[in-house]
């Protein structure tokens, strides 16, 4: 069982910076691959990013390329996602997964644990 704990959304203005943190507990985190997904309203939850899980493995939704940097400190059993450039768009409650796999995916059906969602919300 992993548990994950999303910290770091706010309300910032477009063109800002935001970090996202995912602190897991329980077994086995350095062996799951992590991803990133959000939901905005009347929205379906979408992919937003992923990471293997010894951090070489990198996968972005084309909507956050270049924005968006996804990463993991295993001695701290954390991922990250940096985003910078935010524009309303991005808007959305972002949730990390953990997925019983070493490589990442892009399928949310694939990730068997999610945190509860940090709200990120980006002003015009």
């Amino acid at each position: 069982q992993v548990q994950l704990v999303e910290s770091g959304g706010g309300l910032v203005q477009a063109g800002g910076s935001l970090r996202l943190s995912c602190a897991a507990s329980g077994r086995t985190f350095g062996r799951n691959a992590m991803g990133w997904f959000r939901q905005a309203p009347g929205k379906e939850r979408e992919f937003v990013a992923a990471i293997s899980w010894s951090g070489g493995i990198t996968y972005y939704a084309d909507s956050v390329k270049g924005r968006f940097t996804i990463s993991r400190d295993n001695t701290k059993n954390t991922a990250y996602l940096q985003m910078n450039s935010l524009k309303p768009g991005d808007t959305a409650v972002y949730y990390c997964a953990a997925a019983p796999r070493s490589i990442p995916t892009l399928s949310p059906r694939q990730y068997d644990y999610w945190g509860q969602g940090t709200p990120v919300t980006v002003s015009s």
